[in-house]
């Protein structure tokens, strides 16, 4: 027996909804019967579209098609020589909200049809018509959800290229006024299923993918430079991914940009709509006493009647818009909102007299420091944080982790600091391979022992189907043709087809930096002796009788607050700053390696690694270069790609190995730990355990200065100073100093 029109519909397309397939098949049966006024040159796209939208194969839907054609025309052919009369046109195309005795029908085919006058006859239907509008409108919504799935993101402009007024728009419409409990009793846990996220020309870093948040959880967003985590954080941050309206986002990825707004009054601002309420009272208030004027002056001069009205209508519709925002301001607080500025700021360690300086007066680890007083000022349900720890000192880092702890909303972070993320992290994604895996309750010490344990068993499961799969294809590859023995070869060919297809366990990316071995000097190395250092015609004195000294087996961390004096101290260390007074000695065949903070501005990155290499340390041939820059993870092609192009990981490693072309006896690294993931971090501490040189590091990595260092110097108010403990007991004692001078969080 022939298959039927409908049978070759559902052989062609079984995976996809039955609602879609059993529409299609009725359709073209319907067609079938009315072949002699059937316009087959839009029929057969019509169905073809739909089932590709459906989602069924394309190559299966083409053959249908062509099969259906050759099918049709035929029966076409026949029925209009016995109707003796040639094919009518269909003057209309199937649209989408087609009316129908009072019925309006959802299309699914993007053009409406009058069917009862197809053809210029009636046509009896026998379809009831509400069934068929409730199964129009699920496969509709289905089709938009296939949609959505696919959302591609391209790299957004930075808050920082853009006006105040651009970004207050900006916030406006991803974060939408709602007051008067209109987000009341709904759910803040974000759930978005099966979508893919692209970057740039078609670059996917995520593919069918759900992302789940549950409110009041602090989640870390963890995975290698460059797999796109960022990316991730921005989609989000503009709603390009489907975040319920009611949610309120901030996403804090750079620090604010200076100028002369008070640093209270940038916090404040920041509430936009806050901002954007009290203007609006403002100008309402100043219409309301021109509008005032204009009545007194229109009773005293006579005016007509007519006059006067539209004037108190006027006024009576600007007196109800103001009532309307006074409760508006007075649902958010707004007579709150400086205390609670200010006490945020407090906490981050913002002095009263430093709260009311320009923003443009602040370092930029203070200006980051700003940017997430304002975000926690607005209070977001889901506050997204890009490595915060970047910009921050090791005070500024405990402040934020002890603030982290408390915060009622949902917290989105991506880091690569594993003590903040041990303190401050719930819940650990993993992103990688195009997917998110979820570590619940998990801080990072947690996520990584729970992975490894995932990657052994995934390992030894691999491992143990290959044997299997091996031990069945031997008998089979032995007895396929053994005709005593073919039963069983085909029973075993059944049981390697019905084995779930493994794939092999993710191995951890591992990076290796080695630095140069190190010739022997006699001390002193460097001595520093009662150094004070002002800049030229600068009121404040950064350094004050300092007393230092740094050996080829020194391991020494400084910290500080931002602003201490911490880099300016590593510039007289190495010559590039002269003291004020004091005296500074250096052996006379001492060679520095110094890793700058801001090494990236020093890089020309319109070359490649090798030819900036070349240019600055001249003398090697490009293979020397390239096997020394392999020896910090620059392998491959990456080494002759211009280095703009490189990641912000990448350009650290060109920069560290650098440092080992002079041959250094001594490493003065400022900030090192910024841009390395978790695998260049554990690289670079086991390459600075086997530096047989000296080490004078600033950094806020508390895991990094735990693993490296032996002694602590603080850097505070200009003076330097050796302390006793470790980093941990450093935090502790700042974590006091807070509570004693009762600074107050408020969430």
């Amino acid at each position: 027996m022939a298959p039927t029109v409908a049978d070759q519909v559902r052989k062609a397309a079984p995976a996809i909804d039955s609602v879609v397939s059993e529409y299609c098949a009725g359709y073209l049966s319907h067609l079938e019967r009315t072949i002699a006024t059937a316009d087959l040159s839009s029929e057969i796209p019509f169905v073809r579209d739909l089932l590709l939208n459906a989602g069924a194969s394309a190559k299966a839907v083409g053959t249908l098609c062509e099969g259906l054609l050759a099918t049709f025309g035929p029966l076409q052919e026949d029925a209009l020589k016995r109707a003796g009369e040639g094919t009518k046109k269909l003057e209309q195309a199937l649209v989408i909200g087609a009316q129908r005795d009072g019925i309006s029908s959802v299309g699914l085919f993007g053009t409406p049809v009058d069917l009862d006058s197809i053809s210029g006859r009636k046509v009896d239907s026998k379809v009831d018509k509400k069934k068929l509008e409730k199964a129009e409108r699920k496969i509709q919504a289905k089709l938009e959800k296939r949609a959505m799935k696919f959302v591609e993101y391209e790299a957004s402009k930075l808050i920082s290229t853009q006006t105040p007024e651009d970004y207050d728009k900006f916030y406006m419409e991803v974060n939408p006024l709602m007051l008067g409990g209109a987000a009341q009793g709904k759910s803040k846990d974000i759930k978005i299923e099966n979508f893919d996220l692209y970057v740039g020309a078609g670059q996917r870093i995520l593919s069918d993918t759900t992302l789940t948040l549950a409110y009041g959880h602090r989640y870390g967003l963890i995975g290698q430079n460059g797999i796109g985590k960022s990316t991730l954080l921005r989609a989000l941050s503009r709603r390009e991914l489907a975040v319920p309206k009611h949610i309120t986002i901030l996403h804090v990825e750079q620090e604010v940009s200076g100028d002369d707004t008070p640093a209270l009054q940038s916090v404040l601002d920041a509430d936009v709509w806050r901002k954007h309420l009290l203007k609006e009272q403002e100008k309402i208030t100043r219409q309301l006493a021109e509008l005032d004027k204009k009545l007194q002056e229109s009773e005293d001069g006579g005016e007509s009647d007519g006059m006067r009205s539209e004037l108190e209508v006027e006024r009576s519709e600007l007196d109800s818009t103001l009532t309307d925002i006074y409760g508006k301001l007075s649902e958010m607080e707004s007579d709150k909102a400086e205390s609670r500025g200010a006490s945020i700021l407090a906490g981050l360690g913002f002095s009263q007299s430093q709260q009311n300086n320009p923003t443009k007066s602040f370092s930029g680890g203070w200006r980051m420091r700003l940017a997430l007083a304002r975000a926690l000022f607005c209070k977001p349900d889901l506050l997204l944080l890009d490595e915060p720890s970047n910009m921050l000192d090791v005070p500024s880092i405990t402040y934020l982790s002890n603030y982290l702890q408390g915060y009622p909303g949902t917290v989105l972070v991506v880091s690569h600091d594993r003590a903040f993320l041990n303190e401050v992290a719930t819940d650990i994604i993993h992103q990688h391979s195009e997917r998110l895996d979820y570590y619940k309750n998990s801080n990072f010490d947690m996520f990584y022992a729970t992975r490894e344990e995932r990657r052994k068993n995934q390992k030894r499961e691999y491992e143990s189907q290959m044997a299997y799969r091996k031990h069945l294809q031997t008998f089979i590859d032995k007895f396929r043709y053994n005709a005593a023995k073919s039963s069983e070869a085909q029973s075993r060919i059944k049981k390697l087809e019905k084995l779930p297809i493994l794939e092999a366990p993710e191995e951890d990316q591992t990076l290796t930096f080695r630095f140069p071995e190190v010739e022997k000097l006699s001390p002193p190395i460097i001595q520093l002796e009662n150094v004070t250092f002002a800049y030229e015609g600068g009121a404040r004195t950064v350094l004050k009788n300092v007393d230092l000294s740094v050996q080829t087996d020194s391991r020494i961390a400084l910290v500080g607050a931002n602003g201490s004096g911490k880099t300016t101290l590593l510039k007289v260390l190495i010559g590039d700053a002269e003291p004020t007074m004091g005296m500074v000695q250096r052996n006379a065949r001492l060679r520095i390696g110094y890793f700058a903070q801001h090494h990236i501005d020093a890089m020309d990155l319109n070359l490649n690694a090798v030819g900036w290499m070349a240019k600055m340390w001249p003398g090697k041939s490009d293979e020397e270069y390239r096997r020394h820059l392999g020896a910090f993870g620059i392998t491959g092609t990456l080494g002759l790609q211009k280095m703009e192009l490189l990641s912000g990981g990448q350009k650290s490693r060109v920069a560290f190995a650098c440092l080992g072309l002079t041959n250094p006896h001594i490493l003065v690294l400022d900030e090192p730990s910024n841009h390395l993931d978790t695998a260049g971090l554990d690289a670079l501490a086991e390459a600075i355990d086997k530096f047989e040189g000296g080490i004078l590091m600033v950094s806020h990595d508390v895991t990094l200065i735990s693993r490296t260092s032996k002694q602590l110097w603080v850097c505070d108010d200009g003076h330097v100073e050796q302390i006793r403990g470790t980093i941990e007991d450093y935090k502790r004692e700042i974590l006091a100093k807070a509570d004693a001078a009762g600074v107050v969080q408020q969430h």
